[in-house]
Parts: structure tokens; sequence; C-alpha cells
């Protein structure tokens, strides 16, 4: 057997406790381990000296130990270790916190490197904390990311067994025609740099092949699932079939980028082939109305149409838009979540099956075995990224081939798009509709709260109804406000002469679902609520969001968050709350407060947070991106996309013999049960 793909336990060290740690981080095998890539490095290779190293700042000095100090006891739980260190010149102490085996390992008269912030004054200075490593070690060292129990010192000495495993034991999935073609290092050479390289160039190079191995594999998979979905659908609908009652039928005019986007999917249901999909829009663009008249052409042609959103009340937000729109048309719409009795569920599942139901709304309870549709010929789901894919193809497969479509309300910038729904024909709506009032944003300190809380009460005179978003939903050691006990503040003093409710997502399902029931009919005037309001409640009467602690939102769903206010005939305004009056937080809070669109706001996280954040926790249904930060590089996307193209119009299931590394390696990437 392969020592590569042995259970990370055959590493020396690595016992029980230390194997369920490395699971934590998704490493299971050696092969695992060498794919867990450093998040960064530090660059020992120029170190200060005491004299010069700025105070407050991260440094690295060069030193030999001359004492250690006896421990000290702070009180229960943390203990302190003190060492002398020198450079020949200037003597400079090393700080330690409640880590007894590291400053046991510290040898008196041994020369170290440390590397971590200084502190003290000029004629003594102290270094907290540091990453300590041997005087003759590689200048850049690697940094990991960690969990409790996982030390960096404990990864590198794994690391450096995986890797001599690895050189014994050398392979490479890339066709050697590509390396030469793409001045691409081998794998082996490229993993062993990645960990321990000689310079930032080796590092470079280590990197710029497993992004273009990644990229590469993803692009194919990517690729095959478009053409696998490309397959004929016994679903074909009638181009001539005419749905003018619906617009017809509409309380307002469809704006023109809807009307193209139902164009578009119209189409699709009559082409032969499944649609597949993606209907993008900013918040408030009137997804969920083209969503609609989808439907509508679906039933007219005797199909019956599946919408699942991610949460319970987002679907009953849904199952009520499409019911208004729907019902006057006579297509019968029903709702089906976990928290509904069981007759009720009965009742629900004998209309879809008997053909009576044509629209079904719903959480993940509608992808249940005992669910069963007569016809199902349309699937939609909403904000797909917080679906995995396996849920998703669950629900198509409740149906013979049907068509998909997916909505997100999730603005993705260009350069992303192509990578995130490379397997999806796009639909956008880029206008909004008319007469919808641009949300008035300011960013204040929370100096200004009262007269924020002032400038509330006011519109609640008016009769309009405000959100306060929380970033935690209780109490911690931080500076962020909680909002249970933000609520309970609100209650006994800011706005004790109103009605307060509180939402988060520890709530059940019920609860949530009645607190919204209850803003909606106006008999909550303020809501105290975490982000869990982010996707798709619309009350139109709310005319205030204000946002506390600002700085810990990405700038996109600040924009989510946003969108919930505006919805109606009044102006709304969004109030933005921080302290932090750092240079990139003042420059985040310039662009809500400047721009409404949503795509312009996206391009500019992109900017400020890098390609990492929109890649991260499987974001958007994706594989896990390891080389995320380079996805961003639209060079690279373009290349690889090129040359998966090429591949597969030579070898359509990658069956050649310089082929199978690579449909090996998307297997992996992408699950079995995705790609074949």
């Amino acid at each position: 057997m392969n020592r590569l793909f042995s259970p990370v336990s055959a590493l020396k060290g690595v016992g029980e406790k230390r194997a369920a740690y490395y699971k934590k981080l998704g490493v299971s095998t050696v092969y695992d381990l060498l794919y867990h890539l450093p998040r960064g490095y530090v660059d020992f290779s120029c170190p200060v000296s005491p004299v010069d190293a700025p105070v407050n700042e991260y440094c690295v000095l060069k030193g030999r130990i001359v004492m250690k100090m006896p421990e000290q006891r702070i009180r229960k739980g943390l203990s302190i270790f003190k060492a002398k260190a020198t450079d020949g010149l200037n003597d400079f102490m090393v700080v330690i916190y409640n880590n007894y085996y590291g400053f046991k390992a510290l040898q008196t008269g041994q020369e170290y490197l440390f590397y971590g912030k200084v502190t003290g004054n000029l004629l003594r200075k102290e270094i907290s904390s540091p990453r300590i490593v041997k005087a003759d070690t590689e200048p850049l060292v690697p940094v990991y990311h960690l969990t409790t129990g996982l030390t960096s010192a404990a990864v590198l000495q794994n690391m450096r067994e995986a890797v001599l495993i690895l050189e014994n034991e050398p392979f490479d999935s890339m066709p050697t025609y590509l390396l030469l073609e793409n001045n691409l290092i081998s794998l082996p050479h490229a993993l062993k740099a990645i960990h321990f390289p000689k310079n930032q160039q080796e590092a470079d190079a280590a990197a710029r092949r497993l992004a273009f191995d990644e990229m590469l594999i993803l692009q194919l998979g990517m690729l095959m699932l478009k053409e696998k979905s490309r397959k004929s659908t016994p679903c074909v609908m009638d181009e001539k079939t005419d749905i003018s009652a619906f617009f017809e039928s509409l309380p307002f005019e469809m704006t023109g980028a809807q009307q193209n986007c139902v164009k578009e999917i119209s189409a699709d249901l009559c082409s032969g082939s499944p649609m597949n999909r993606l209907l993008q829009g900013d918040v408030g663009s009137g997804k969920t109305a083209v969503a609609a008249a989808a439907c509508y052409f679906a039933f007219k042609n005797g199909y019956q149409s599946a919408l699942m959103a991610p949460t319970e009340i987002l679907a009953v937000q849904h199952y009520k838009t499409l019911n208004g729109f729907l019902e006057p048309l006579g297509v019968k719409t029903v709702l089906l979540t976990g928290s509904m009795t069981a007759k009720e569920k009965r009742e629900v599942k004998k209309q879809l099956s008997d053909g009576s139901a044509a629209v079904a709304v719903g959480t993940h309870a509608i992808i249940q075995k005992d669910v069963e549709f007569v016809s199902l010929g349309l699937v939609i789901t909403d904000e797909q990224h917080r679906f995995g894919v396996a849920q998703r193809a669950a629900l198509a497969g409740k149906g013979k081939s049907p068509h998909k479509l997916v909505m997100s309300a999730t603005p993705i910038p260009r350069t992303l798009a192509l990578i995130i729904y490379g397997d999806l024909d796009i639909s956008v709506i880029n206008e909004m509709p008319k007469g919808r009032i641009p949300v008035k944003t300011y960013a204040v300190t929370g100096k200004l709260r009262k007269r924020a809380f002032n400038f509330i009460k006011k519109q609640l005179d008016e009769g309009r109804q405000a959100y306060i978003v929380c970033p935690v939903i209780e109490d911690s050691e931080t500076d962020m406000l909680a909002a249970k006990s933000y609520a309970e503040k609100a209650k006994g003093e800011d706005f004790a002469d109103y009605t307060v409710g509180l939402l988060h997502g520890k709530m059940k399902a019920a609860e949530k679902e009645q607190v919204m029931t209850d803003f909606k009919d106006k008999k909550i005037d303020v809501l105290i609520c975490t982000t869990v309001v982010e996707v798709g409640v619309d009350v139109p009467n709310a005319s205030v969001m204000m946002i506390e602690n600002a700085e810990r939102f990405g700038l996109s769903q600040l924009h989510q968050l946003r969108g919930r206010v505006g919805r109606g005939s009044f102006e709304s305004h969004c109030i933005l709350v921080t302290d932090n009056t750092g240079e990139e937080c003042v420059r985040r809070m310039k662009i809500m407060s400047s721009t409404s669109d949503g795509f312009k706001i996206s391009e500019e996280d992109l900017k400020l947070r890098g390609p990492g954040d929109f890649f991260g926790n499987r974001q958007h249904g994706l594989p896990p991106l390891k080389m995320a930060e380079l996805a961003g590089n639209m060079e690279l996307v373009n290349d690889t996309r090129k040359i998966a193209e090429r591949i597969l119009r030579d070898d359509p299931k990658l069956e050649k013999t310089e082929n199978r590394g690579l449909h090996t390696d998307m297997l992996r990437l992408f699950e079995k049960d995705v790609v074949g």
C-alpha cells in the first residue's frame, strides 16, 4: 500500500489525540497533510537589533539564551516564563505564557530566532509569546491553520516526515506535456517547496503549480458537469406557450431586465436539454417574480415546479409571494417545512403525488425520500451557496432530468463568476424596479448612538419600523454588542415606550416565524436581531436598518442587510455604527455610503478581502479550494479554462492514460456522486 494514503496516525508522534485534532482540520491521511498548505510564512531572514526594534510591532530578533528565570504563577491557570537573551551587544527578555514545555526546550547558550510583538522602551525590550526557531533554520517558516491542541511545532515535525515519504514515493497526476507547456515544476518539488521553501521565489513557483492544478481540475469538473446537464430531457415545453395572463395580473410592470430573464428561461424550458441557469440579481431586484413566471410557464405545459429555500423563514416568505402571484391564475401552491404537523405534511405530499398541487415551496423537507411529484419539470433553489452540491442534486433527482434554476441575491464579481458558476448559464437582473428609492447610508461612531436612537424614534412615531442588527447573540469577552442584552436594555431604557422584539439563529423555527410575522403585522416596532434577517424577509414598512459593530461584517453582507429596508414607498435609512477608525474600515464605510450597486460593492469587497473569503467554508457549493488567494487571478482562470476545453475536446471522459490522474483528482475534489 502506498504510504501516502496511510492514516495520519502512521506518522511519528501522531497518536489518537493528535489524529483527532488533525481530523478537525480535514486531515485524515498523510496525503491530506501534504495538502494542509501554509497560510503564510514568517520570514526569519532579516532579524533586527533589539535597539532598533519598533515598540508594539512584530519583528524578528536573533539572540543567545543567557539566563532562564524561575516560573511566575500570576493566578490560577496563568504561568509566565521569562528568559534573558542577547545578540552580543544588547539584551532583551523573551516572555512565554502558559507553555512549560516550550520554555523547557530553550537551551542556555543556544542561539535562536524569535518572531513576535516587541514591547518595552528604549532601554529594555521584551518579545512576547514569540514563534521560536533555531538560528540555522531555513529563512521562511510556514504558518499553518491550527486547532486547539495542535501546535506549529507538531505540524512542522509531522510535515517533514510526510515530505520524506513523498520523496520516496513520488507521483504526479499532471500530464508531462502540460508541465512543459506551462513551465511548471513537478508536484513532489511543489509540495516540498510550499512547506519548506529555500526562498520566496521557490515558494511562489510552488504556489503557482498548486494553483494551476486546482484551477484546471475545477474547470474540468465544471465543464463536465455542464456537459452532463446537456443531455436530453423529457420535460420539453412548447415555445408558443402564452403566459400573457401572468404579466397582466401583476400589480406592477416588470423591468426590461426581468422580462429578458423570463425570455431566456422560457427558451431553455423549450430547448430539449435540461436548463441549468443562474438567476442573479441585487437585493430587491425582483427575482421571485421571474421565478413565478417560470413556474407559470411550466404549469401551462402540465409540469410541477419546486422551490427550495435555505431557511424556514425564507421558505414561508417565498410561499406567500409565489402564492400571491399564482393563486389568482388557478395555480395551486403548497408549503412543506419541517415544523408542520404530520397531518399537514401528509396532505401536502398527497397533493404533490396526485398532481393537484402544481408548485411546492419548502426547506430541505421537500427532498425527503417520501416526497413524490407526479410530473416535476422545474426545480428552483434560492441562495444556492447555502446548499451543498448533494442537496441540490437530491432535489433534481425527484424528477426525470428536470430544468434547474438557481437564484442568488449575492452579487459575485465577474472575476469569480466564471469559476463559481462555471457549470451554469447566467441571467442577470441589473435593473431595479421603478420607483425604488435608494437607501440613504450613514457611518457614525458609538458617540452618536443616542442621536441615532432619537432618529429611529422619530421614524417610529411616523408609523415606520426599524431593525437593529448585532453581530453576536450573547455577551462574550469581546467588545461586540450582543442581541440578547441589547434587546433587554432597549426594552428597559432607550425604547421603553415602543414594542421591542428579538430574533436570532438559536431560536426554534416556530419562534422565529412568529417574531417575523409579528414584525410584518406591525406588532413589533423595533426588531433587535442578528444576521438571521440577512436573506429575504420582506417588510415594506421598515425604514431604518441600524448595524452595530459594522466593521465586523463584509461589504457584501452589509449590503444584504441594508436590502431589508427600502422595500416600501418611504425614504429609508441605514446607519452603520463602528468605533474602528482604521484606514481600511473608513474606506469600507465610505464605499457603503457612496453606492447602492451590489455588483460594485462585491468588486470592492473582493479587492479588500481577496478571493479567499469568497471561497471560504465551501461558499457557493464549490469544492473546497486550497489556493483560493490565487483563484482571483483572471489570467490563470482564463488559461486553465482554455486548457480544460482543449483536453475535453480530445478526451471527453478523461479516459486516456495520460489523463487518468486528472480524472482521479477531479473525483477527489468534486465527490464521486457528482462527476462520473
